[in-house]
């Protein structure tokens, strides 16, 4: 009598066992698929919003290089006296002002986009200290002129960074 209870038991409770398992598995299955559909949606929205903000910093971060640009920079920034280390100092300063003006992008960048862009403008500043050490300069319109002859020769730091930020942009989409 005591075998056909535990069977009558058994023939109750594992049925019931089963169906709580079953059901247990597929509320949790449901509940993870809500959690990812939700964290999906929050993450499109996400960079719904960061995108452009991303976008503008990668433009102004192009900005910064054409206007470090030494070709263009040098056209640009004339010389305020004739003496060679005013002109290095005044040029230099133009470069520092414009970075400092746009550090606070760095937030929306890589680490590595932004350690490049800094490499391109401590290379740009010393190419002009380089220069104006030359024995050959003696004037600020002579520094400017070597500086430019030594950029027909190789490419400036700034173009690479160039490259380097359109080529993160494209992965993006």
């Amino acid at each position: 009598m005591d075998f056909t209870r535990i069977i009558e038991l058994a023939s109750y409770t594992l049925p019931a066992i089963v169906t709580g398992f079953v059901a247990y598995s597929f509320f949790e299955l449901h509940i993870k698929n809500n959690d990812k559909k939700r964290a999906f949606l929050l993450n499109r929205e996400y960079q719904k919003q960061s995108l452009p903000i991303r976008l503008q910093a990668y433009e102004r971060m192009t900005l910064y290089l054409e206007r470090i640009n030494l070709t263009k920079l040098l056209i640009r920034v004339a010389p305020i006296s004739n003496e060679k280390h005013d002109y290095e100092n005044f040029v230099i300063d133009q470069i520092e002002q414009e970075f400092e003006h746009n550090l606070t992008q760095q937030i929306y960048m890589s680490d590595e986009c932004w350690t490049i862009i800094t490499t391109a403008k401590n290379s740009t500043i010393q190419i002009i200290r380089k220069a104006a050490m030359s024995d050959r300069v003696d004037s600020a319109d002579k520094l400017r002129e070597v500086i430019l002859n030594d950029l027909l020769e190789k490419q400036s730091p700034s173009n690479a960074a160039l490259g380097y930020i359109k080529n993160e942009v494209s992965e993006l989409w």
